[in-house]
C-alpha cells in the first residue's frame, strides 16, 4: 500500500509526456517509464468535511462515472450518500474541460476526498471522446479512482494492483499505469470502518481479476487487521469470459476470506448506452460491494439518467446502507 499523501499529485511535464508517447510506440519497458512519474506512488487528499464521525445507518454509493463528463449533475445524483466510491475520474483531461472532477464533486457535496492515479493518459482518449475535448492537450492527463466522505479520511492509501502496464502502447488510448484501489479508514459512531474504491481490469480473464481481488484482501489483512471493511466499484465481472458475471472466481475467493457479496437484484444489469459508449455489445452486471464485519441493508441499483434522460455514465450506480458493525 502507498500512504504518501500530497495535496496535489505531481504533474509530469508536457515534454516528458511527449517522450513517453514516442517510447510507447518503440516498445520501451513500461515500468522504466512509470518510475519517472511520482504521482503513481502518491495519494492526493483534499476537500473539507465535518470533523465528526459518521452516524449509522450511513449510505454508500459506488459509481463508475465514465470520465465524469458532468460533475455537477453527478454530484446532485449522489447527494443522498455519506461515502462515495468513484472510478474513471478525470483530472486535467481535455475531454472533461481540464477539470479535477473528484475535487469538484467533493466541493459540491462538502466532502473530503482521496484520489489515486490509475492511468497517465498520453492522448486525448477515444475517437468519440475527441468530440468532447476543449483543448488539443491535457494539462495533467490523470485518470483514476476516488473515495469521498462527509467525514475525515484517516490513513488514506493507494494500492497498485497486479497487471500494471496492461494498456501500455494501446494504439487508440496509449497510457501508463494500471488498475488500483483507493481507500481510507473513516470513523463512525459505532467504530472505524475501512472503505475501498476499486476498478478491476476489463481486458483480461477471470483469473487476472481474482488475483487483483486477492491483492486487495491481502493488503487489508496486513495493514488493517480486524477492521470492518466495505469495498466496492466496477469489478468488470464477465468481461472477456463471455459476459456472465457468474463465471467469475473472485466471488468465491472473497467469500472464503470472510466477505459477503452485494450486487442488488441478480437479473438487473449495471451498464447502459451513454454519450461515450454509444453502442455497447450487451448490458452487463459489473458493479458490486464486498463487506466484512458489517451488516448491510438492501443494495439498490439507480439509473444514471438525469432528469432530462441524459446518461451521466455508461454505468448505473449501486447504493447500500451500513446498518451496524458486527
Amino acid at each position: 500500500m502507498i500512504f504518501e499523501k500530497t495535496s496535489a499529485l505531481d504533474v509530469p511535464t508536457q515534454a516528458l509526456r511527449a517522450e513517453f508517447v514516442t517510447a510507447a510506440r518503440a516498445g520501451t519497458a513500461h515500468d522504466d517509464l512509470a518510475r519517472q512519474v511520482p504521482a503513481f506512488t502518491q495519494v492526493e487528499v483534499g476537500g473539507t468535511a465535518p470533523n465528526a464521525p459518521l452516524g449509522l445507518p450511513l449510505r454508500v454509493a459506488a459509481w463508475n462515472l465514465e470520465r465524469c463528463l458532468f460533475p455537477e449533475p453527478s454530484a446532485q445524483a449522489l447527494a443522498g450518500a455519506d461515502v462515495l466510491l468513484l472510478s474513471e475520474m478525470d483530472c486535467g483531461m481535455a475531454r472533461t474541460a481540464q477539470r479535477h472532477t473528484t475535487a469538484d464533486i467533493g466541493q459540491a457535496l462538502g466532502m473530503a476526498y482521496a484520489y489515486g492515479l490509475e492511468f497517465l493518459e498520453l492522448g486525448l482518449g477515444s475517437e468519440i471522446e475527441h468530440s468532447f475535448c476543449t483543448d488539443t492537450f491535457n494539462t495533467h492527463g490523470f485518470h483514476g479512482n476516488a473515495l469521498l466522505a462527509r467525514a475525515p479520511l484517516n490513513h488514506a492509501f493507494v494500492l497498485r494492483l497486479p497487471g500494471q502496464g496492461h494498456w501500455y502502447g494501446d494504439a487508440g488510448q496509449p497510457r501508463l499505469g494500471g488498475r488500483i484501489a483507493v481507500g481510507a479508514e473513516i470513523a463512525t459512531t459505532a467504530g472505524p470502518i475501512v472503505f475501498v474504491s476499486t476498478h478491476l481490469e476489463s481486458a483480461c480473464d477471470a483469473a487476472h481479476r481474482a488475483a487483483q481481488v486477492a491483492a486487495i484482501i491481502a493488503a487489508l489483512d496486513t495493514h488493517f487487521p480486524d477492521r470492518p471493511v466495505l469495498m466496492g466499484g466496477d469489478l468488470n465481472t464477465g468481461n472477456h469470459i463471455g459476459g456472465d458475471w457468474r463465471d467469475e472466481t473472485l466471488f468465491d475467493l472473497a467469500r472464503a476470506a470472510g466477505f459477503e457479496v452485494h450486487g442488488g437484484p441478480e437479473t438487473q444489469p449495471t451498464t447502459r448506452p451513454s454519450l461515450i459508449t454509444r453502442f455497447p455489445e450487451r448490458a452487463m452486471k459489473l458493479d458490486w460491494f464486498f463487506s466484512r464485519g458489517l451488516r448491510l441493508g438492501e443494495t439498490l441499483i439507480h439509473s444514471s439518467l438525469d432528469a432530462n434522460g441524459r446518461p451521466l455514465s455508461d454505468h448505473d450506480r449501486v447504493e447500500t446502507t451500513i446498518e451496524a458493525l458486527l
